[in-house]
């Protein structure tokens, strides 16, 4: 069976949380659950790291603000997780050139990332914190089933991260003015900031 289908979910998966994606393959296929997992994210130092940043993702990302710092700073990380994953299933199966694995799974991670921190953007418009909490709780828990379902169905699997995929891109564009108003609202309350500093200044 050709392991696209699990190249597809997997880069979805990275674009929203990488570090779960890694630490669930790596420990599906430590446990034995399943052959599709690489060697590469099976190793004890792997899983180490990945728990770690795993855990910081998880406190970062429920933070107003820090998450969508968090999201910044992950632009690159994510596809880039995506991209090496996907290649690295590939590899494992035989089934499908390393390129494209990773192509697929990188654009996939993009796609997914932009979503997710368009959404992150948007919810941070409001002032409590709770939604935050919740989005990221809901955003880890479905990565986790996804992947877990994934490995056992990875068709079943693709399916449902392709219209979530799509369902989120679709959210984003409805979203998408009221994300600008907050990046004016912000960019206008840094340049009053600064301007009461320049006011506020000791004169020479």
């Amino acid at each position: 069976m050709s392991v696209l289908p699990l190249v597809f979910t997997s880069g979805w998966a990275s674009g929203i949380n990488a570090y779960a994606v890694v630490l669930l393959l790596g420990l599906f296929g430590a446990t034995g659950l399943t052959d599709e997992a690489p060697a590469a994210l099976q190793r004890t130092d792997v899983l180490v790291v990945a728990g770690v940043l795993f855990l910081c993702e998880a406190v970062a990302d429920k933070i107003p603000y820090v998450d969508s710092v968090w999201d910044s700073v992950h632009t690159v990380v994510r596809p880039v997780a995506g991209a090496v994953v996907g290649a690295l299933l590939a590899g494992q199966s035989g089934s499908l050139p390393d390129i494209a694995a990773g192509a697929l799974g990188g654009s996939t991670a993009l796609a997914s990332h932009l979503v997710k921190a368009g959404t992150r953007m948007a919810v941070n418009t409001s002032p409590e914190p709770f939604s935050n909490i919740a989005l990221s709780t809901a955003e880890d828990l479905g990565v986790a089933g996804i992947v877990a379902f994934a490995v056992f169905h990875p068709t079943a699997a693709a399916v449902i991260a392709a219209v979530l995929l799509a369902t989120g891109l679709a959210m984003l564009a409805f979203l998408w003015n009221r994300i600008r108003r907050f990046r004016r609202r912000r960019a206008r309350a840094r340049e009053e900031k600064r301007m009461a500093a320049v006011r506020g200044a000791p004169p020479f």
